[in-house]
């Protein structure tokens, strides 16, 4: 793989160099600095001209430094001549921001999406969109893929035959009930409420749990008051066991800390598509490893081959 090129960004390096010990090729080193006055430069130290150049970067705290350093990253790459640009966004933070629900209000999925074309990205490989729409903002290639395979390779090690997969809400029980699916377990959603970005409520919860394996499956889990609500109407009907799993494990404001303090929460499971300091990390978190399936998919963009074929979207196994 000589014509390929692979910099990652400061948000989450050791995922980066995951992907490419995966690849067996080298992770090429990028030099990020700033100015007097502040701001970023970012300078590729590898050649890219005529390459197929992937630039690996989850938008995580500081989202709007890791923005703007993965922007100057597509300029630098378009820059040097790169034959083609491909974004590896493990998490797309603003993917949140994907409806216009009240007046006036910014539409920041599409808006950064919009600047990343600009800069430079003619493809997008994702992880777990905040929601289907957000696709759709994207009008270069977007390859969207999910880690049902990995969450359902790790719950298979226990017995699934009294299991209920239970998404927090209707917006997310189309991904729950393909969880639910890859393991053989029944279904359930919570009806949930926002009021605010850290508070909700659930009012009920649909589905058969009483007296069994619940798994709570969410996209991401940031603040963790969907989950901790959850939890209060779950216990409210008798459940045997609960496990909490998700995709992007944001863990903020102690969220982690706190669901790991719950003493009927037996373990709290993510992957690492966002990096989780090791202070915040409790004995009942299990981590698992996206590496294979990015490097993978990496793999078949450079070479052509199709993506979707092991990788196919939530449903439509």
């Amino acid at each position: 793989m000589r014509e390929i090129a692979v910099f990652s960004g400061s948000a989450h390096p050791e995922l980066a160099a995951e992907v490419c010990a995966h690849l067996g090729v080298p992770l090429s080193p990028t030099r990020v600095s700033r100015f007097a006055n502040d701001c970023l430069e970012v300078q590729l130290q590898a050649n890219c001209r005529e390459r197929d150049v992937f630039l690996i970067q989850p938008l995580v705290r500081p989202v709007q430094e890791h923005l703007v350093e993965l922007l100057l990253m597509c300029d630098a790459a378009r820059g040097a001549s790169a034959s083609r640009i491909t974004v590896v966004m493990p998490h797309y933070s603003y993917a949140r921001s994907d409806k216009k629900d009240a007046p006036r209000i910014s539409l920041g999925g599409r808006l950064v999406a919009d600047l990343m074309v600009a800069a430079g990205a003619s493809r997008v490989l994702a992880m777990t969109l905040h929601s289907p729409q957000v696709h759709g903002f994207f009008t270069v290639p977007v390859d969207h893929l999910h880690a049902l395979r990995e969450l359902a390779a790790h719950f298979r090690q226990y017995d699934l035959s009294r299991t209920t997969v239970v998404s927090p809400d209707l917006g997310n029980a189309k991904e729950a009930a393909a969880f639910a699916r890859l393991i053989g377990a029944k279904v359930a959603a919570g009806a949930k409420q926002r009021f605010a970005d850290d508070r909700v409520s659930i009012s009920s919860v649909i589905g058969d749990v009483a007296g069994r394996d619940v798994i709570v499956l969410d996209d991401e889990i940031a603040k963790g008051s969907t989950v901790l609500e959850l939890l209060d109407r779950l216990r409210e009907l008798g459940p045997r066991s609960i496990r909490v799993a998700c995709t992007h494990g944001l863990f903020a404001s102690g969220a982690l800390k706190r669901i790991g303090e719950q003493p009927d929460v037996l373990e709290i499971v993510c992957t690492n598509t966002v990096p989780v300091a090791q202070e915040e990390r409790t004995e009942k978190l299990r981590i698992l490893s996206i590496a294979p399936a990015l490097a993978e998919a990496v793999r078949r963009i450079h070479n052509g081959e199709s993506v979707s074929a092991l990788f196919d979207a939530p449903g439509t196994e």
